[in-house]
């Protein structure tokens, strides 16, 4: 069986970051082995929340882990809390990364064109670095721009998405995918570059008008599981897509309205379909 770790905080309550990556990337046939950053009562979307960081327990963990010969299919970030941590996953790409592990950073910590409360501009310079170790990474719009120093703009046009895309691919990494973007009326997806091809890809849903906290979490954990699965780059992206937007109309049937986090619980049994039919193809 293929094994992924996912290095992210544990949000005890609102489904994001570990409590969505764990059951999503299990469902999917793959082993999850997690690496928790920090534990928090809520996520950051609720006010007075508790948080307690785990930064020092990181290295004994790991020091651990290397007696235990262990090896990972896929080393899967998401929200890091400190320049710190970001040091300590760099690490761990040195000891636990061969040719055959996908290194997939998604580097949660803006959107809407504002920065989270947590986060500044030093630390957004720290991650476009920590971007460079990666194979593949997924930023959204906001997050790329600060990344890049590039203008953030709502209207966006297809000239402006590709340049933003060459900027981030000097970063370094391999695999370069902008999130929630949509080209046309009434469409959203993504637009991504490979590098070692230099082709671009893009992939467009109906645009849903409502927002969740997590569905970045959903996209980047089943496009991780459909990765280590063997599905193509298009393939898995299209897949993680799917599921995100499925996901999200289902939610809004939900008559007690959870804008904390969407029901994807319900919709797993059609990922899996959905897994199994691009397996199959």
């Amino acid at each position: 069986m293929k094994r992924v770790l996912s290095i992210q905080d544990i949000s005890c309550f609102g489904k994001c970051s570990t409590t969505v990556a764990l059951p999503i990337i299990s469902a999917m046939g793959v082993e999850t082995t997690i690496l928790p950053t920090a534990v928090l009562s809520t996520h950051t979307m609720f006010p007075g929340f508790t948080v307690k960081d785990l930064t020092d327990e990181l290295p004994k963990i790991l020091d651990h882990w290397k007696t235990q010969d262990i090896h990972f299919d896929a080393i899967y970030t998401g929200y890091l809390g400190t320049v710190e941590q970001m040091d300590i996953v760099r690490r761990i790409f040195a000891d636990f990364k061969d040719e055959d592990t996908i290194a997939f950073v998604d580097p949660v910590m803006a959107d809407h064109g504002k920065l989270y409360p947590a986060f500044d501009e030093a630390y957004a310079k720290e991650n476009a670095k920590f971007c460079g170790a990666a194979d593949i990474i997924v930023p959204n719009l906001t997050e790329a721009c600060f990344m890049t120093d590039t203008e953030y703009r709502e209207d966006i046009d297809e000239a402006y998405v590709k340049d933003l895309l060459q900027k981030l691919a000097a970063l370094g990494a391999k695999i370069v995918v902008l999130t929630g973007i949509g080209l046309a009326p009434g469409k959203n997806g993504i637009y991504g570059l490979d590098t070692t091809t230099g082709e671009y890809f893009t992939y467009q849903n109906d645009n849903v008008d409502a927002t969740y906290h997590g569905t970045g979490d959903v996209f980047s954990s089943v496009s991780v599981g459909g990765l280590v699965r063997g599905l193509s780059l298009t393939d898995a992206f299209a897949l993680a897509a799917d599921y995100t937007v499925d996901t999200i109309r289902e939610t809004m049937k939900n008559p007690d309205k959870p804008w904390y986090g969407v029901d994807f619980e319900t919709t797993i049994p059609s990922l899996v379909q959905g897994l199994q039919a691009k397996l199959n193809k």
